[in-house]
């Protein structure tokens, strides 16, 4: 069988068995097989499902981990597709599935030519929970970093905002951070026809929504990206009742640490301001999820590098590849240069341009090679310099 048949192979049953986070347990299953038929040594249940395995090629040199995320996400799949999802309501909606492969087909590289890696050894990481959950803070926070002696990490995502035989890389700040927040405005219930005995906490909630939009167009420099977001207000059950609690929920992303460190005191002070000023009280939640995805130029250029090696001069992109969205392979960037890309999955001819995290999202499968061969280049040129 060829390596782009065992890549589409994987990629396949990993997608008709999605798992959603911290349950990526037959996944966790099919990769442990993987490499025990390897005959490569490896750890499981790191942070519940996770698994690392190691190569080391003999010679002296540094060590480069590559990551892939497992994880699927509750979304019904509506895609007509023979290995369309056996479990209801779950889908690889995201292309964990086709990164998963990706590395499984990399530890094969690796036993059938280990040559390509001159010297070092690479850290291969199957990480939980990618989607909300954490896994990437919690896999660092393990100690793996250090333990391995790691000098550089790299993680590579299918992308169908930039076409097949693409990649997306750029210096810097490549996707946003997470912020999630809850309030909880509590007013004083009563009547809708008399207001005057309430305090409103729609109304109180209102003027913050407005209000908060303040942080981005009067408080954040302009040249700094950055979004606020309510997505979720409830409130009340009759037409003719001023409820006394409205809930709102909502994300905060940014793109420099500058604006990442400086955000939550504005939100906090404009949220309490306003609600004290109306006679509201307010309760806050307030959860960082992941930190700016931020590339070392360095390490990006490697990418460059090996994208025009392997998939020609004109195949890098940076059109397509900086987004709002978030990723939690920050955490790992965050203690060791490293490079996020985009390996491109868009296809219009096949019918691929569904976005992530779409019912309908696939992707077209040339794109597996494209991804393994590029970081296998990738490793080949980091550890050869």
């Amino acid at each position: 069988m060829s390596t782009k048949e065992d890549l589409v192979k994987f990629r396949r049953l990993i997608h008709r068995n999605p798992e959603i986070m911290f349950q990526e347990i037959q996944t966790s299953n099919l990769v442990e097989q993987h490499l025990k038929s390897l005959g490569m040594s490896y750890e499981s249940q790191i942070v519940k499902t996770g698994i690392l395995s190691l190569f080391d090629s003999g010679k002296p040199g540094k060590t480069i981990l590559v990551r892939a995320d497992m994880d699927a996400l509750p979304i019904h799949e509506e895609n007509d597709v023979e290995y369309k999802s056996n479990n209801p309501g779950v889908m690889h909606a995201c292309g964990h599935d086709g990164h998963t492969a990706i590395l499984m087909s990399l530890a094969s590289e690796l036993k059938k030519d280990p040559n390509f890696v001159p010297s070092g050894r690479v850290l291969l990481v199957f990480q939980p929970a990618e989607e909300g959950g954490g896994g990437g803070d919690q896999m660092v926070a393990t100690g793996i970093l250090d333990k391995y002696s790691v000098d550089a990490v790299f993680a590579l995502h299918v992308w169908n905002h930039i076409d097949v035989g693409n990649v997306g890389v750029v210096d810097g700040t490549m996707m946003a951070s997470v912020d999630e927040f809850e309030i909880q405005v509590k007013g004083k219930s009563g009547h809708g026809a008399m207001p005057q005995y309430t305090v409103d906490p729609i109304y109180v909630s209102a003027q913050i929504i407005n209000s908060l939009q303040s942080i981005v167009s009067r408080n954040t420099d302009p040249m700094e990206p950055a979004v606020v977001t309510v997505g979720s207000i409830h409130a009340g059950e009759a037409f003719n009742v001023i409820p006394e609690i409205c809930v709102m929920k909502g994300t905060i992303r940014t793109f420099s640490k500058k604006v990442y460190e400086s955000i939550p005191n504005q939100f906090q002070n404009l949220v309490r301001g306003i609600a004290g000023a109306l006679g509201a009280e307010v309760e806050i939640i307030y959860d960082r999820v992941n930190k700016p995805t931020i590339n070392s130029p360095q390490m990006a250029e490697i990418v460059r590098r090996a994208s025009e090696n392997i998939l020609g001069k004109d195949s890098v992109t940076e059109e397509g590849a900086r987004t709002m969205g978030g990723e939690d392979f920050s955490a790992f960037l965050n203690a060791r240069p490293g490079c996020y890309f985009f390996i491109g999955s868009r296809n219009e001819k096949k019918g691929f341009v569904k976005p992530h995290h779409n019912s309908r999202f696939d992707f077209d499968e040339d794109a597996l090679k494209n991804g393994l061969d590029v970081m296998k280049e990738v490793i080949r040129l980091f550890l050869s310099n």
